[in-house]
């Protein structure tokens, strides 16, 4: 008798194992966020790539190697995508907000890593900040955290 409920609990009410596939693609999403935060201000800048790769490796745990190809792989999915829904509504679904809170301060890091914030980065920013369900209190203090101020 035992075993048959432990068996009912096995197959009907275990959580599923964490799914590599959709890890991958998660990381993928938030790459190509961090890509076209590059590419937002129309000056791809070297600081601007160094933050990514090392933030992509920090954030993912990756290798240089893995963080490369996740990064050129993200730069094709942003080159393919209409908008940012298809990135975000992932994120939404998978991530926590303290996760995202993390994503906003990257997406900060990386609009500061030229040493200067254009209008169309902060507009970003914001954007995605709003499609993630931010609040604004924490949009505003990652900013203060980056910056500085």
């Amino acid at each position: 008798m035992f075993n048959q409920i432990r068996l009912f609990f096995d197959q009907y009410l275990a959580l599923p194992a964490p799914d590599p596939v959709a890890e991958e693609n998660l990381h993928l999403a938030c790459a190509a966020l961090f890509i076209e935060m590059m590419h937002m201000d129309d000056k791809v800048q070297t600081e601007e790539h160094d933050m990514i790769l090392n933030r992509t490796r920090e954030i993912f745990s990756l290798s240089l190697e893995d963080a490369t190809r996740l990064i050129s792989q993200a730069e094709h999915q942003r080159k393919q995508a209409t908008d940012y829904h298809a990135f975000t509504s992932l994120i939404n679904k998978n991530y926590s907000q303290e996760q995202k809170n993390t994503l906003i301060k990257t997406l900060w890091q990386i609009a500061y890593a030229d040493g200067q914030l254009d209008k169309y980065e902060e507009h970003m920013v914001r954007k995605i900040a709003d499609l993630l369900h931010v609040p604004h209190l924490e949009f505003i203090r990652t900013k203060h955290q980056v910056n500085g101020g």
